[in-house]
């Protein structure tokens, strides 16, 4: 009886031992769970954080570029585009009679065969535009980026071109002509003469 005993309390004490190493094992584990968890709330809470002030800040602090627009062949008399960013749009055949672009990103766009006659584009930058057979009469061009514009075939009777740039801007001989006779000023941006940009005499 009292070895039965015996090997009922060494039994038990087993028991007990192997459920307190147990429970000495799973501690440090239970630990680095909630530990871990901890960490993934805070960084998750961290996360939004910053992505809210990540939204906040573009949607306040900067103007989303424009997507490139078509007005090809439209009728868009005095219309206001002053200060916009219109890169890569297209006005091709577009009536924009008395319009106003002053101040407007133009890099890349087409105005082919565009009516630009007495449009304002006083300070605007046309870098790289088309302008081929567009009517730029009595057009404001006054300090105007037009480096490395297309204008062939363009007409800019009355112009206004004071300290327009034309740096490696295309242009008919004739227009280039004209242009030399209405040439003065320097360009704010680029600090170039208009006159040395036409090659003038």
């Amino acid at each position: 009886m009292n070895s039965v005993n015996s090997r009922l309390s060494d039994a038990c004490g087993g028991l007990r031992l192997r459920t307190a190493d147990s429970t000495l094992d799973s501690s440090p584990t239970k630990l680095g769970l909630k530990y871990q968890m901890k960490h993934q709330v805070w960084a998750s809470i961290l996360g939004l954080f910053l992505w809210g002030i990540v939204g906040i800040t573009a949607t306040v602090g900067f103007t989303p570029t424009a997507l490139a627009l078509e007005y090809n062949k439209e009728i868009l008399v005095e219309a206001d585009f002053s200060g916009r960013d219109l890169t890569d749009s297209s006005f091709t055949k577009a009536n924009l009679r008395q319009s106003n672009f002053s101040h407007a990103k133009l890099n890349g766009v087409s105005f082919f065969a565009a009516n630009l006659e007495s449009a304002n584009l006083e300070g605007s930058d046309l870098r790289n535009a088309t302008l081929d057979s567009a009517r730029l009469v009595r057009a404001n061009l006054t300090n105007a980026l037009l480096e490395g514009a297309f204008a062939a075939n363009a007409r800019f009777d009355g112009a206004i071109i004071d300290g327009a740039d034309f740096t490696d801007t295309l242009l008919r001989p004739d227009e280039q002509k004209k242009l030399c006779k209405l040439a003065k000023g320097t360009n704010p941006v680029t600090g170039r003469d208009t006159r040395d940009t036409l090659f003038c005499p």
